[in-house]
């Protein structure tokens, strides 16, 4: 341990000590894994390790905008409730200095292989332009046997050791193993703006070399961030959060885009995109990353946040803190069609309550419920495609016409939206919405997670009223202490 890794930790736990008071957290989650202090965005590390579960954040604990980039650390039995374990890896070598930045992490054998991109930005000058000029993406290896304790810190590759076409963007690795040889997919940005992906092959997790590009056969975007490749069901899926996306629906989207191709072919070899497929269809959702559960399941989390974004902010931001991940989603294929719902984990800390019966008064084919902040609400079987519901008097979830929206009722930066508008997807025939509600944000799953929306936001009343005709309708509180 150098003198500026214990400064880092000195610094941290300070930073930590000061967390905010209960008067500053009333817009604290409760099922949603949130750091304790100051600002979290990209998930990492993302694995199931001898039986627990552990998530790696990025985290900067002394200011709540961002700053120094360190990885805090979170464990889980049950994916619901989530465990601060403190932060675990600083930026204190030469070749991360700037930050630890996003990676994944790699079990075998009883040991856990940590892959990271250690950021570096030169002084301020006036010829880098921070694309081409003035920073280092560098990849990292670290190891552990309990996720918790570290080994020293290996560099891997440089600038240098990828494509000279490319510019100095290529980063967060995520590996994966084949028939006995590793494999690691990195983002990449070319001199021509074109975003694509690197695949590097090793034989011994240490010395990568360059197996393959992969890009679409039209340029799609600048820059492909945080990308993921797995498989569900014998489905390849390759994920990707795109920057540089603008034009016709875009210009209805958020600032940058998290979804993935299906990918026909062999992606180590001769290969075919799809067209490419929103993971969420919300205001707050990036940079997610997957990994199988130990029983076999493809659990993805992503940032329930969103970056360089103006539209819209964050009010917690006066209380020290900002930003949560999304409740971990079971990836799965049903009938052809990749889908998404809550990790069956959820439901061990439900408990349905009555609803309130419909079809008296003036509002009959309404009803309404209040006092719950937490919850999992599922309306079924809707009929005639019908289907109205507003949470605290401020969010409207509304199919009309074809077209599926999340609307906040006002974008004034002090109401619950804090700024945000609308979003929509355009949908032939609504059949189901399961509307998952923590304090301070909504994640909604249409026809079995076929489409997902996702948004923070802050109210100050604790109610649903939804209107779904004689749809079936069940209401589950959930209780996260044990």
């Amino acid at each position: 341990m150098n003198a500026l890794t214990r400064d880092l930790i000195r610094l941290t736990e300070k930073a930590e000590a000061e967390k905010p008071s209960a008067a500053d957290s009333r817009f604290r989650q409760e099922i949603h894994l949130m750091p304790p202090t100051g600002w979290l965005n990209d998930p990492n590390g993302l694995c199931q390790f001898g039986g627990v579960f552990h998530a790696y954040f990025q985290y900067s604990p002394f200011h709540a905008e961002g700053g120094v980039k360190m990885w805090g650390h979170c464990t889980s039995r049950d994916m619901v409730r989530w465990e601060y374990q403190g932060a675990v890896l600083y930026p204190d070598q030469p070749f991360d200095c700037h930050g630890v930045y996003s990676g994944s992490a790699f079990t075998e054998d009883g040991v856990m292989y940590v892959y990271y991109t250690g950021n570096v930005k030169l002084e301020d000058r006036a010829d880098y332009d921070y694309v081409n000029t003035g920073r280092e993406a560098n990849t990292v290896l670290v190891t552990s046997r309990d996720g918790q304790s570290f080994g020293p810190k290996q560099l891997l590759m440089r600038n240098a050791d990828y494509p000279s076409d490319l510019t100095l963007h290529v980063r967060d690795p995520k590996v994966w193993k084949d028939q006995g040889t590793y494999y690691m997919i990195q983002g990449a940005r070319t001199k021509e703006d074109t975003g694509q992906a690197l695949i590097f092959r090793s034989a011994d997790r240490v010395n990568w070399t360059l197996h393959s590009r992969i890009e679409t056969e039209e340029t799609f975007g600048y820059m492909w961030e945080c990308p993921d490749y797995f498989e569900v069901s014998g489905v390849k899926l390759l994920s990707a959060s795109v920057q540089g996306l603008e034009g016709g629906v875009w210009d209805d989207r958020n600032v940058y885009q998290s979804g993935y191709f299906l990918v026909e072919g062999d992606i180590l070899g001769e290969y075919r995109l799809s067209e490419y497929r929103l993971w969420d269809y919300g205001f707050d959702y990036y940079a997610p990353q997957s990994f199988e559960t130990e029983d076999g399941r493809r659990i993805q989390i992503g940032w329930m946040g969103m970056p360089d974004c103006e539209e819209y902010t964050n009010p917690t931001i006066e209380n020290g803190w900002q930003h949560c991940f999304t409740f971990p989603r079971e990836i799965f294929v049903e009938n052809g069609k990749v889908l998404q719902r809550p990790a069956r984990e959820l439901e061990e800390r439900e408990r349905e309550i009555k609803v309130p019966e419909t079809g008296k008064g003036p509002n009959s084919d309404s009803f309404l419920i209040e006092g719950y902040q937490v919850y999992d609400l599922l309306v079924d079987r809707i009929s005639g495609n019908r289907f109205r519901a507003v949470l605290a008097e401020e969010l409207v979830l509304e199919y009309t016409d074809g077209r599926f929206e999340m609307r906040f009722l006002s974008r004034e930066k002090g109401s619950a939206s804090a700024g945000r508008g609308f979003r929509y997807v355009e949908l032939e025939r609504l059949e189901s919405v399961r509307i998952l509600a923590d304090v301070s944000s909504v994640e909604v799953f249409l026809n079995n997670g076929e489409y997902v929306f996702t948004t923070r936001y802050y109210p100050e009343k604790s109610c649903v009223r939804v209107e779904a005709g004689d749809a079936e309708i069940k209401f589950k509180v959930i209780e996260s202490s044990p």
